[in-house]
């Protein structure tokens, strides 16, 4: 067979000019709506200057007219240079978008149209910062959302897919795309490829207490002795525990008893219509003061060492504070933080989700007490769209792949709800108000929180790529306790960056023991380690305490006062 007959046909030059015209004019609409928008404002600080825009707009024509010429006579046109990051964009893989004329144009015209949109939003006047940021953020969900890639007369790979397979492809695509408005979320990974206690969840322990709000986990130990101060884990509410417990391999629990530490896991409950009274002073002191007071009863001991992780890191913040305020800090010995913000100033994306009419929309959304965790995963969702998002419309939808397994994925999609109370005063409290960091501004249960107050020892991991807690935004916890800090900048992002077992071999970290004022004065004298982060901070806990006691009596779950209510990884996680 010739290779046209098994070649997909290309899309036609008119259709490569009507394809190129909707998105300049989209383009000169969004251009036009900003003058209009700006001349409209009601207190500009001088009247609207729309000369940055329209310089825009000519500059976005004149390089359309060298992308035409490069298309219709390329021996006597500039030639196109490519950005490092449109280089290495993974959309454009396939060999088709610049071997065949056609998808080059289509690729380069695309690429034009992206930069233009962004500049036109930087040559907004007169715009309020938070505003312009909004705007900026709405146009690269609309670039990632036009890309030419997420249609299939656009898309070379989607076209041969069709030819292949005689339009099964369309079809099993259909299916996939039926199904996920079916469930109304978006799949990413094989559901049936995973089963929480068979092959995820899997580190052996017992639930040892079961509140309405949280279980506590109690693993079992693998090694003679333990460090005498146990260890608590306070995982997020937004998430499932067991992203710090997927498969052995990657299981941060596993590793952490093989260091020789007894471990605790809180494993919270998914909201239901029973907790639409809960708020945060609940997950303070009827989750995390409750859970340690647990522990230290039920092993005698005076303290332990807690993590918080994201956003159980900033409960655990005001947790210190308070016990602080009430003289019971020793109760905890060391306080480790993933990813976790206390200074909302610099938050990152998240912050644009937090205006008047996105928490109207917020609390329209929450019903029975709670708001569905389809709605959270889908706003992290739309934080990495072209990754999370348009990336599984090509493959899923476009050309009707299987999905593959993965863990970390499945557990991305294995969503939580959230106390509707809670979450309204979070949004506002911490990410629009930014209150956590003004002594006094919150109260848990009548006692006022000032993290100035806390002065145990903590180590901070952050993410450099980190796009949910960035890592400007946790560094400026070093701004705001008082005892010895380490900080440490990992590689890789929100969960990658924490979940990065050193038998891996993945990424590197950062430290640097000289004071610091800025994350960028840290990073200039840092000194870069490959590899995981987590031996560092085992040798960190280490340094606190050397004390260790047999791995006898309560230190095996079920041995102590507290009988076993079920394997672990409990009831509370498979609840959906």
């Amino acid at each position: 067979m010739s290779d046209t007959e098994t070649s997909p046909t290309a899309p036609s030059l008119e259709d490569m000019q009507h394809w190129t015209w909707v998105l300049g004019r989209a383009q000169q609409m969004m251009l036009e709506a900003g003058v209009a928008a700006t001349e409209q404002a009601p207190a500009l600080p001088a009247p609207f200057d729309p000369t940055p825009m329209l310089r825009a707009s000519a500059d976005f024509w004149a390089d359309t007219m060298k992308l035409w010429q490069r298309f219709l006579d390329p021996a006597h046109a500039e030639p196109f240079h490519e950005t490092p990051e449109q280089a290495r964009d993974k959309r454009f893989k396939a060999p088709e978008w610049r071997e065949q004329p056609v998808f080059d144009f289509i690729r380069q015209s695309y690429f034009t149209i992206a930069e233009h949109l962004v500049k036109g939003v930087d040559a907004l006047e007169g715009v309020d910062a938070r505003q312009k940021e909004q705007i900026r953020f709405a146009t690269r969900g609309f670039i990632d959302a036009m890309s030419p890639t997420n249609f299939p007369a656009t898309n070379p790979e989607v076209l041969k897919k069709i030819a292949e397979t005689r339009g099964e492809s369309l079809l099993k695509g259909l299916q996939n795309m039926l199904a996920d408005l079916g469930k109304g979320q978006l799949t990413h990974t094989d559901p049936e490829a995973f089963e929480v206690g068979r092959n995820i969840a899997v580190t052996p322990g017992k639930v040892v207490k079961r509140t309405p709000l949280y279980e506590l986990i109690q693993y079992s130990p693998t090694t003679e002795t333990v460090l005498k101060t146990p260890l608590v884990i306070f995982p997020p509410w937004i998430n499932r525990f067991y992203i710090l417990d997927l498969s052995p391999e990657k299981s941060f629990i596993a590793w952490a008893v093989a260091q020789g530490l007894t471990v605790f896991m809180v494993s919270w409950k998914s909201a239901d219509a029973s907790m639409k009274d809960v708020i945060w002073d609940n997950y303070v002191e009827d989750g995390q003061i409750d859970a340690i007071d647990t522990i230290r009863d039920l092993l005698d001991v005076p303290s332990v060492h807690a993590i918080g992780y994201c956003v159980a890191g900033t409960t655990l913040a005001a947790t210190l504070a308070v016990l602080a305020a009430r003289g019971q800090l020793d109760k905890v010995k060391s306080a480790t933080f993933f990813t976790a913000q206390v200074d909302f100033s610099e938050a990152g994306d998240l912050n644009l989700f937090v205006d008047d009419d996105q928490m109207a929309l917020i609390k329209s959304l929450a019903s029975d007490g709670f708001l569905d965790g389809r709605y959270m995963a889908a706003t992290f969702n739309l934080l990495r769209g072209r990754d999370l998002i348009w990336n599984y419309v090509t493959n899923n939808y476009l050309m009707g792949q299987d999905y593959l397994p993965f863990d970390l994925l499945y557990w991305n999609g294995d969503v939580t709800n959230l106390p509707a109370l809670w979450h309204q005063s979070y949004l506002t409290d911490l990410y629009r108000d930014n209150r956590l960091v003004l002594p006094g501004s919150l109260s848990i249960a009548g006692t006022p929180i000032d993290l100035g107050k806390v002065t145990v020892p903590t180590y901070v991991q952050a993410g450099r790529e980190d796009h949910i807690a960035p890592a400007r935004s946790v560094w400026k916890i070093t701004h705001h306790f008082s005892g010895p800090l380490r900080f440490v900048l990992a590689g890789s992002g929100h969960i990658a960056g924490v979940v990065n077992p050193p038998a891996a071999g993945k990424y590197q970290y950062w430290t640097n023991d000289r004071p610091a004022a800025t994350l960028e004065e840290f990073l200039a004298g840092a000194a870069e380690t490959k590899g995981s982060w987590w031996p560092d901070w085992i040798a960190w806990l280490r340094g606190l305490e050397s004390d260790e006691v047999p791995a006898k009596g309560a230190r095996i779950p079920g041995r102590g006062k507290l009988e076993p209510l079920a394997d672990a990884p409990g009831e509370y996680v498979r609840i959906r």
